[in-house]
Parts: structure tokens; sequence; C-alpha cells
């Protein structure tokens, strides 16, 4: 009834499909009410198996509805006049049967249910299409419901003939029953190859759906299990009454088929002594086969060694709601990364797959498995549907869905890490085990907190952390041993610090406090040694203390690429490069899409002294994010070590540009311009840096910045003690930055490298 392009969402970057009515019916009052009434039934339909709209509008006179997009095929494509295994045809059924529940809640019937109407996706995902023949049970619409008229005549018969069940084919009133019929129809097709009630002309089809049996599908696949055989009939039971009551037992019945299946056994005819003789003496050498080359004769799949979480969807549609669906995949993110011996990708490099096609996304990111789930909040419940996939053969190695009080989060996320183990055949030990069932705490409230929490900082805003903070605060109130609270606490505060939204010293003492609780509650957090590391020298100046919480935290997590991206930056800036560009690559090999790390490599050839190679790290950051503020800084930097000031100038206005309330581009451009001898335009940055402390925290070190460019020792030196005074983090740079050589042999700044305790 429409027509479907697919097209790409400019605003959330992602793809999308959007249905209009062609020409000839977009004027027809009748065509658009049905739009109409598919786009209210389905934005209603918060389910995994319905498909899920975005929008919905009229534009110049277009009426649109956007669509998910959805890669694959529909039923009719896949159907081919031959029975599909049986097993599938079950898996479909199922997935139909879940979806049409969803919508009978609703006090929805679809009505119109046949191959056409059925999707099922590259990754085996089933999707219900088109309810724009639906019309609503009023006794049965809740609050929630949408408003879905029903302009239906008595007598009218309205869905496809064939797939329509008998009161429809009457002009009858339908119910959910009919849905189920159609669905039997369906059914029947898929098991068999052949449709129930195949005829020549449309009224021998109705004729045969109100008074003909469908033909037994067992004398067509013989077979064919009894119970599903049995599951099909009642189906299609010509009265509403001998059918099942509903599509959620129907769905349990296909269920049980998989669950309750037993072959029948194969009978055995009698044999002589000597052929029995034989058959042992077969056995038994197959047998010694078996034993001395299993892998030859009884070829096995291996374990799979790596898998990417790709973010659950928010199914939803309340943004409110998308701290859940990140911070669970988060959370299964972090507990299948204790496992050595499986690679598993961090968040930040799978978040940047958010929304696409999992299957593209595993073969991009060359891992052997992903996971990926929908959670959907319903009051104090939770619905969380989570599947496993095979990326090499597209086909499914695990699925299931789950529907608990929000109180169980922590076991649906604990089944899911266990099922999937299974599912990927890696086999734990005991410590490993019991690390994976750990949890940091009991209290689902403060969990919910905590997610809250992390969902801010992963925003890495100014106003966004500090929400993340109230919320970490929160959690911890709730459960004062909340280890990872603690260490949410502490990154939030050591990111206030580093980037310079308030006073070191105010922040960083907070930082250093939330991770040492954190590790006084649970010694073997990662997370929090590495914490405790970045404050013991970037504001302690304990170097030595520094580098043995960094490697404590790598031992208890070698896979944990922060941990090896920020001992990379300790190792760079306290003068041993070579060390820090083996561990920044590590982190990369573990990160690969996360842009601060991409920008840290950079970096590190920097400080190395290979512009070239940090210019070609920079470039391939900027192709991922053209507009990645720190990126176009450090570039900077490079340009105005190979003496090219006019390109630093561009990539420091550009920073600028982007964040107007950044002291650095201002400090940088005021550095360019001294360095150039553009003198006036360098003090009028000055005045810049001045103007804007009055309205936020200024640090003394960009205001040393300039003073260096100006030529102006005395100033510089001046200003860097005031940074000191501060405790400004950025201090740890001064051994390794050749922008400070103007001042290297000064006694004073000799002197102020003494009391920063650099290593020798």
């Amino acid at each position: 009834m429409g027509e479907v392009y697919r097209a790409r969402d400019l605003v959330l970057e992602r793809e999308i499909a959007v249905k209009v009515l062609p020409d000839g019916f977009a004027q027809d009052p009748e065509w658009l009410a049905r739009f109409e009434r598919e786009a209210r039934a389905v934005a209603a339909l918060e389910h995994s198996n319905i498909l899920g709209i975005h929008d919905f509008g009229n534009e110049s006179g277009i009426a649109y509805i956007v669509f998910e997009l959805l890669n694959g095929e529909t039923l009719r494509a896949r159907l081919t006049g031959k029975p599909l295994p049986w097993r599938d045809a079950v898996r479909i059924g199922r997935c139909v049967a879940e979806g049409l529940a969803s919508a009978h809640a609703h006090g929805i019937v679809h009505r119109d249910l046949k191959p056409e109407n059925i999707f099922v996706m590259f990754d085996d995902r089933v999707k219900i299409l088109d309810f724009g023949l639906a019309r609503q049970e009023p006794e049965k619409a809740t609050e929630t419901s949408p408003t879905v008229a029903n302009p239906t005549m008595p007598g009218t018969v309205m869905g496809t003939a064939g797939y329509m069940s008998p009161e429809q084919a009457e002009g009858s009133r339908a119910d959910p029953r009919s849905d189920i019929f159609s669905l039997g129809c369906v059914l029947y097709e898929m098991a068999t190859g052949k449709r129930a009630f195949f005829r020549g002309t449309r009224q021998e089809v109705l004729f045969a759906v109100v008074h003909d049996e469908p033909k037994d599908p067992a004398d067509l696949v013989p077979d064919l299990p009894d119970q599903l055989r049995r599951v099909i009939l009642r189906c299609l039971k010509k009265h509403p009454e001998g059918r099942f009551e509903s599509a959620r037992d129907l769905a349990f019945a296909l269920e049980s088929t998989l669950t309750d299946f037993h072959p029948a056994p194969v009978p055995v005819p009698p044999k002589s002594h000597r052929a029995v003789a034989i058959s042992i003496l077969a056995l038994a050498a197959i047998a010694s086969l078996v034993i001395v080359g299993r892998r030859a004769w009884l070829p096995r799949p291996g374990p799979v060694d790596s898998l990417a979480v790709l973010p659950f969807t928010n199914a939803s549609r309340d943004p409110s709601s998308e701290y859940l669906s990140d911070g669970i995949t988060e959370s299964l993110i972090n507990s299948f990364s204790q496992l050595s011996e499986l690679r598993v990708l961090p968040p930040t490099t799978v978040f940047a797959y958010k929304g696409k096609d999992a299957l593209k996304a595993g073969r991009e990111l060359g891992v052997q498995a992903v996971l990926t789930g929908r959670v959907l909040p319903q009051g104090d419940s939770l619905v969380v549907q989570a599947e496993l996939t095979d990326v090499k053969r597209g086909s499914q190695m695990w699925g299931k869905r789950f529907h608990e009080k929000f109180s169980d989060v922590f076991v649906v996320q604990e089944s899911i890490a266990r099922e999937i183990l299974q599912s990927l055949r890696l086999k734990l030990t005991g410590a490993q085990e019991q690390r994976l069932a750990r949890r940091y705490t009991e209290n689902a409230a403060a969990y919910d907190l905590y997610l809250k929490g992390r969902f801010y900082w992963n925003k890495r805003t100014e106003e966004a952390t500090d929400k993340s903070i109230e919320f970490f605060q929160a959690a911890i109130e709730r459960d004062p041993n909340y280890a990872l609270a603690y260490a949410g606490l502490a990154d939030s505060y050591l990111a206030r610090a580093f980037y310079g939204t308030g006073p070191p010293r105010e922040i960083m003492p907070k930082a250093r406090e939330a991770a040492t609780r954190a590790l006084q509650i649970d010694d073997r957090l990662a997370e929090a040694h590495t914490l405790l590391a970045d404050s013991r020298y970037l504001f302690d100046w304990d170097w030595p203390g520094a580098e043995k919480e960094f490697r404590r935290a790598l031992e208890l997590n070698p896979n944990y690429p922060t941990a090896h991206q920020w001992y990379a930056n300790f190792l760079t800036v306290s003068g041993r490069a070579s060390e820090g560009l083996t561990e920044i690559l590590r982190a990369r090999e573990l990160d690969p899409l996360n842009l601060v790390l991409n920008t840290d490599v950079g970096l590190t050839y920097y400080f190395g002294g290979q512009h070239e190679k940090a210019l070609e790290e920079y470039r391939k950051t900027l192709e991922l994010e053209p507009n990645f503020f720190l990126a176009l800084v450090y570039r900077g930097f490079v340009y105005l070590r190979q003496n090219r000031p006019e390109d630093a100038m561009r990539d420091f206005q550009e920073a600028h540009r982007l964040a107007e309330d950044e002291p650095d581009p201002i400090a940088l451009l005021g550095y360019a311009d001294g360095m150039a001898g553009r003198r006036p335009d360098a003090e009028t940055k000055l005045k810049e840096l001045n103007a804007l402390s009055k309205r936020r925290y200024v640090s003394a070190f960009p205001v040393a910045w300039v003073y260096v460019g100006l030529g102006n020792r005395d100033r510089a030196l001046e200003w860097l003690e005031k940074a000191y005074t501060e405790r400004a983090l950025r201090l740890v740079y001064l051994k390794v930055e050749h922008g400070f050589d103007p001042l290297r042999s000064d006694p004073r700044f000799q002197d102020l490298l003494r009391r920063l305790k650099f290593p020798s």
C-alpha cells in the first residue's frame, strides 16, 4: 500500500526506511486513514518482533512513515515451494506469535498476516510488517493503546484470501484468534511448502477456508514432528473456540516442539550372529579412529576467541531510558573483558556501531561473534532480548528473551553472560566463574543510578560530567560499599580536572579519595588502580607510586585499554617514549575506534620526535571525526614544530570555533602569534584569556604558553609558578614538550622540573 525508500537520518546518523503513499492514493481519505492507522498501531507496539517506527507525518501533501531499516527478505521470498527445515519454521512462527501477543495485549488485531508481511532479517530476527488493516478491540484497549479507527462495515471481507480466517471470509468480526488462524496458514506453508487452501480463484479459496479441511501436513512431509503437526492443525480449526486461546499460548506450544522433540526410534531388522560380530568389530574400529584422531574424524568448531557486544537497542523510544540499554551493554562488556582468552572490544569502539547492521559491524571489527539485544523497561519490570550471532556463517548461535522485575537485572545479565560463554564453548576456571558471578552491589536502585552516571560520563561535556557526579554520589548513598560507583566518581573528578573545568587543588583530592575508597572495598578493581595511578603522577607527582598502580591494573586485566593508554602517557611524559609507544599501540589494538586514544597515539609520536607519523595519526583520527577538538589542537603543535605556522593557526582557529569558551585554543593562537612576531595579536589573546577567567576557571598554564610565544621568559616562568601552586595537571608535559625549550636553560625552569620530581 505504499512505496518504501532507503534513506539516511542526518541528525541521528543512521539508515532508515521511509514509506510514502503513492500519488494515486495520497488524496484518498480511506487510504490516508489506513496509512495513519498503520502508524498509530505500530507506534504503540514496542516489541522486538514488530517493525519499529521512528516518525510519522505529512510534508507538502506527502504522507510518510519513518521505520527502522530492515536488512533481509520477506518470508514470501524465502518460501520457494519446498518445506523449510521444521526447526526454522518453528522459530519463525514462535517469533511471530510473540509479536502478535504484544499487539493483542494492546487490543490490536493485525487481520492481514501472510508471508509478505513477515520479514526475516539476515541475522535471523523476525519482524511483523504492515498494520494497515489492523483493528482495535475497544474492550481490550489500555491507556497506552493507540487510537486505531475501524472503518470496516459488517459483511466486508478484509484480509488476503488463503490466509484470512473463516470469520473474516464471511465478513464477520475478527478477534485475536483470527490472527492465530492466519499464522496457522503461514506455519502450514513453511512446514510443507504448500498453501493450506490453494484453489483456482479467490472465490474458491474463500469457500475452502470456510468449509474445507486442509490436507494433513504429515501426508506431505512424513517426518514432520507430530507435535508441530498438531499445533498447525489446531491453529486451523474452523471455529475460533477450537484454536489456541491466545498467541502467547501458541508461542509456548511452538517452543515446546523444540524442547520436547524426540525422534522416533529407527527399527533395526534382526541380524545373524555373524552380522552382529561384524558390526561390533566395525564399531570398535570406528571408535579407535575417533580416539586416535578425533579432530580429523569428527571435526568440531573450536572456541570463539573474539566478541563484540554491540550497543543494545532502547526499545522504549523514550530517550530517558537510553542509559539503561547503554549501561547493560557496558556491564556485559566489562564482565566478558575479565577473560584473558576472549578478545572483547570496549565500549568506545562498539558504540561507534550503534544502530548499524550487526553482521557488517562484526566483519569490520574482525570478531567471530556479535551479541545484540533490545531493552524495554515496563514499569518495575524489564524485558531484555539478546542474540548471539556467528559472524562468518551469519547464523544465530544463541537467543533468549528475559522478562524480569528490574530488581532482578543482575540475574538477567549473569544469565546472558553464562549462556553466551557456553555458546562460545569457553571453559572457565573456578576463579573466572567467581569473578563473573561477582556483583558489585545487590541494590538495584544503586545500580540504576550508577548506569545513569556512566551514561552522562560518556558524553564528555562539562554539564554532563557534573550530572554524572550527582548520580554516582546518589548510588553511593544507596550502597556505601559500591566500589564501581566510587570508581565512576573518581573518573568524573579526574575528567573535570584534566580538561580544566575546575581548580585541580579542589578536584583532584576528591578523585584520589574516591579511587582509594574503591580499592579499599575491592582491591582487584583494575579501573580503580588505573585512576589512582593517574592521580599519583598528574597531581601528587609520585612517579614510582603511579607506575606501581599501573602495573597492578594491567596484571589484573591485561586487556583493559584505558590502563594501557594512560600508562603510555605516563611513560611518554617521563621520557620513556619507546616504551610509551609500545603501550599506546597495544591500547589501540584493544580499542581501535577510540578517538581520544587515537589522538594519544599521535601525541606519543610527537613527543618522540616522529612528526610525520604523528600527522598521519591525526589525519586518520580526523577522518573518523572531522570536528574532533583534541586532534586539531595536537596537530597544530606538530605544524609549529615543523615550522608551518599558517597550518597551525588554521587548526587552532578551527578548534576555537568548535569550543569558544575553551582557553587552550585561545592561548595557542596567542603563542603562535607571538612566535610569528605578531605581538599585538598575542597580547589580545592574553586579554581574551583574562576576560574568560571572569566566566569560568582558567588555569595559569595556558597563559604561560602565550608568554613563551612572546619571548617574555620572566612572565612565562611567573605563570608556570602559578600553575605549580594550583598544581595544574599539564605541568607533567614540561620535560618533553619542545615548545618550552626557550626556558630550558633557565635555573628557575630546572628547579621547577626538580620539584615536579620527574624520574631521571
